[in-house]
């Protein structure tokens, strides 16, 4: 999400908001890396405020994998930001590696970095379609700044805890080429996230589990995030739930493990603020996908919930 304000101030960014996040973990923590046992490809696309002109959109791909017979995980992040149907375009693309050691016979505790950085590019006259006021300074076009992030994942089979700073370099980008009034002197910084996420499983029955979870996101400038959600998994092939994010949406999530390989996610969220009542906007919406690595020969013996 990014918020766009002129005359001498900034467009302030915060990383992109996941309903999905349990299934999306390597997003906003690097250790996750390799955690799964095996190769594992997913991706998640957002439309956020669906039915708004310009509404935030956001795509994300990660790959990660343990390498064999080594305690190193490494993989690749991708995440897209589209605002402003192209006025805002933001591309981070990371380089993942993570190390485990255990920590007792069920237990691993990860470490994560990732490096890469992003690219940011802002087109200032496709705002005439937002604001009848023009601004007048020089687009941004693939501007590259760098940035690493770091986390710490612990796992066993049943619980899971992460903390993480995803981006610690706060990158700013300047045009102090104009100093007259309505012209664009500072546009945009970056702020550190800082996450921490945790969940559970829990086994209700034989044919049902259940897991609840939580993320919470901190940035300097901006309101505590506080997502909470609650998934059941009937016959380790359907899953449905609801989540609550603090002050913001309530949401609905249903997935199918279609086969060892293959799982597909869904998510809506209706805003609970004033902006969700409004006629023109439709809620947001997630779908997730995941494929991995199983072999047909390959059984495990415990599948994975998170």
């Amino acid at each position: 999400m990014a918020m766009v304000l002129w005359g001498g101030s900034s467009l302030a960014q915060q990383d992109a908001q996941y309903t999905q996040y349990m299934y999306n973990t390597m997003s906003v923590n690097p250790a996750y890396a390799g955690s799964r046992g095996q190769l594992s490809v997913a991706a998640l696309y957002r439309s956020q405020w669906a039915g708004l002109d310009g509404a935030p959109e956001t795509f994300t791909l990660n790959l990660h994998s343990p390498i064999r017979e080594s305690r190193v995980g490494y993989g690749i992040s991708i995440v897209h930001d589209n605002i402003g149907s192209g006025v805002v375009q933001e591309t981070y693309l990371d380089a993942v590696v993570s190390y485990t050691v255990d920590v007792s016979r069920d237990a691993k505790l990860s470490f994560g970095l990732k490096a890469g950085g992003n690219m940011l590019s802002l087109d200032f006259s496709g705002l005439r379609n937002f604001d009848a006021e023009p601004v007048q300074a020089a687009n941004i076009d693939n501007r590259f700044s760098p940035n690493f992030g770091v986390g710490a994942y612990y796992h066993t089979d049943r619980f899971y805890a992460g903390l993480s700073a995803p981006n610690l370099l706060e990158n700013e980008y300047f045009d102090n080429s104009r100093q007259e009034a309505n012209q664009v002197q500072f546009l945009s910084t970056e702020r550190i996230n800082f996450y921490a996420i945790a969940g559970y499983v829990f086994d209700l029955n034989y044919n049902l589990k259940f897991k609840p979870a939580v993320l919470t996101k901190v940035v300097s400038g901006a309101p505590l995030q506080l997502d909470l959600s609650g998934s059941f998994l009937f016959n380790e092939k359907f899953s449905f739930g609801a989540a609550y994010r603090w002050d913001a949406a309530i949401s609905g999530l249903i997935g199918f493990q279609l086969n060892q390989q293959l799982m597909v996610g869904i998510a809506y969220d209706r805003e609970t603020t004033a902006l969700g009542g409004t006629q023109f906007n439709d809620g947001s919406f997630e779908l997730f996908l995941r494929w991995e690595l199983v072999r047909s020969f390959e059984r495990m013996v415990s599948p994975r919930f998170f």
